[in-house]
């Protein structure tokens, strides 16, 4: 994780993490078989950062604060937004899957609707971290603004996106957008009352 925190996953090799363990490359095909192996255990490990919150009767409230708390993380290691497309089976990643679909469930959701939501909000989480932390890693404060500056130098093509605020920070912070687009896909007035939350044991490690 230090080193992908560094240098990104291109800069992770196995001979590379062979030398920062000291050890020689060989060795490490002992515990894994790939790279990609090295990275699913990492993706893994960086969930475990992720906090479980406690469950309450307010299962819009824990959606939101488990999802807040996946984005700071991400945010924190800005390697990892893409590479979460990949099939996740650890434990830590499963055991925040788990309160998310129960918490859910809470709210009246099953079968198709229940995977149907989690996945719109997980898609909404990686996509936000993934934008944010490819503009953090560009490394130029200005860029954003000379990107707005390219749109609103032709109203007449892009009047829409003018109008919409469209990569101003002046007007919407990526904070900002997330929380929003957080109270839309939790708006939906179709969705039960929730009753008492069933008794739901998480490793909140």
């Amino acid at each position: 994780m230090a080193l992908l925190d560094k240098s990104g996953t291109g800069g992770l090799t196995m001979r590379r993490l062979a030398q920062e363990l000291e050890v020689t490359p060989t060795a490490l095909y002992w515990h894994v078989n790939t790279k990609d192996d090295v990275l699913d255990l990492a993706l893994d490990r960086i969930f475990a950062e992720v906090r479980i919150p406690e469950q309450t009767d307010d299962w819009r409230a824990d959606v939101r604060t488990l999802v807040s708390r996946w984005r700071e993380v991400m945010l924190t290691h800005p390697w990892a937004p893409a590479l979460i497309g990949r099939p996740m089976l650890g434990p830590n990643v499963l055991a925040r899957t788990e309160f998310l679909q129960a918490s859910l469930a809470h709210g009246g959701l099953s079968e198709c609707e229940l995977t149907v939501r989690t996945r719109l909000l997980a898609n909404f989480v990686i996509g936000s971290a993934l934008t944010e932390a490819t503009w953090r890693q560009a490394g130029d404060p200005a860029l954003r603004t000379r990107a707005r500056d390219l749109i609103t130098a032709d109203p007449g093509r892009y009047p829409t996106l003018i109008a919409s605020g469209h990569l101003d920070e002046q007007r919407w912070s990526d904070a900002d957008l997330f929380e929003r687009g957080l109270d839309a896909l939790l708006a939906d007035t179709g969705l039960a009352t929730p009753a008492p939350p069933p008794a739901h044991p998480t490793d909140r490690t």
